[in-house]
């Protein structure tokens, strides 16, 4: 298998997904759709819904049955995205490589444009699964579950919570990373896993795969955020430690924390072989995004 070339295959049937299912930018009021189409198609890896293509096919499903299921996450992820660089949260001026929504238009916009992606995620999974009852309501409950005030909501206000608390401890951390980051890897997997007809068994497994991929990730994104430059992050660099947060690499330094980046890729990739099928992409994603931490 060419990783690359599969993977950016997968990129490509999203990003075609992304135009095709998202209200165009002449839509009134205009403004607003321009700023969500700003956002969502501002580039990026689009792990998140690749993680359901690939999830799918793995199941032997056609990609394409995923694809709404897809979208929609990446619009709740673009959607926490806008909210996370907002003046009142981390006040970033740059994401993927440009400048974020409230400085190319104006902060009320953003927000709009933001709570404008996440309600059209359900609008997208009510419409395009509403022939199918039973995955359209499972598909519902999962990802409203993953982008709810208990996980990607309630790991952001814990993260915020955080932010120059000397008294923040490894359990804090791991709470925030769970669900700020790991939910929405998680129910990436379930999505494709579902429109796959997945069982409870396989599911489990890729819950797990999900929550380890999940810690690995953010890990690694604290790593970089301490070694890399502006340019390669395409966010800017070195912001977690001017704003004193709470870290991995703040909490353990920079080596414990590349071990513990190896330890949760193995440990999803452990679980990841349990799986039927073929799921030798998503081994090699992971083992890729492993690969970034030196």
């Amino acid at each position: 298998m060419d990783f690359a070339a599969q993977f950016e295959d997968y990129r490509q049937r999203v990003e075609r997904g992304l135009n095709e299912l998202l209200p165009a930018a002449h839509t009134r009021p205009t403004r607003l759709h321009e700023a969500m189409r700003y956002s969502l198609q501002a580039g990026g890896k689009r792990l998140r819904p690749v993680l359901t293509l690939a999830t799918a096919e793995a199941f032997g499903a056609a990609p394409e049955i995923a694809l709404p299921a897809a979208v929609a996450i990446e619009c709740i992820h673009t959607y926490s995205l806008i909210h996370d660089d907002l003046p009142c949260m981390d006040n970033d001026d740059l994401r993927r490589g440009r400048p974020t929504a409230h400085r190319q238009f104006d902060e009320a916009t953003a927000l709009l444009a933001g709570d404008a992606l996440l309600t059209y995620a359900f609008q997208l999974i009510g419409g395009h699964y509403a022939g199918n009852a039973k995955l359209c309501a499972t598909l519902t409950r999962e990802i409203a579950d993953a982008a709810g005030s208990e996980k990607l909501i309630g790991g952001q206000m814990e993260d915020l919570l955080a932010e120059k608390n000397a008294s923040a401890t490894a359990d804090d951390l791991e709470f925030i990373h769970l669900n700020k980051t790991a939910a929405m890897l998680t129910v990436s997997l379930i999505a494709g896993g579902l429109c796959g007809n997945a069982n409870p068994t396989q599911l489990a497994a890729l819950r797990s795969a999900g929550r380890q991929l999940g810690l690995a990730f953010q890990i690694i994104d604290d790593i970089l955020d301490a070694t890399a430059d502006t340019v390669t992050l395409g966010k800017t660099a070195g912001k977690d430690a001017r704003a004193d947060k709470t870290t991995y690499v703040k909490l353990h330094g920079l080596e414990n924390s590349r071990r513990f980046a190896s330890e949760q890729s193995a440990a999803a990739i452990a679980s990841l072989r349990t799986l039927p099928g073929n799921p030798s992409f998503l081994i090699a994603l992971v083992e890729d995004m492993a690969r970034r931490t030196h």
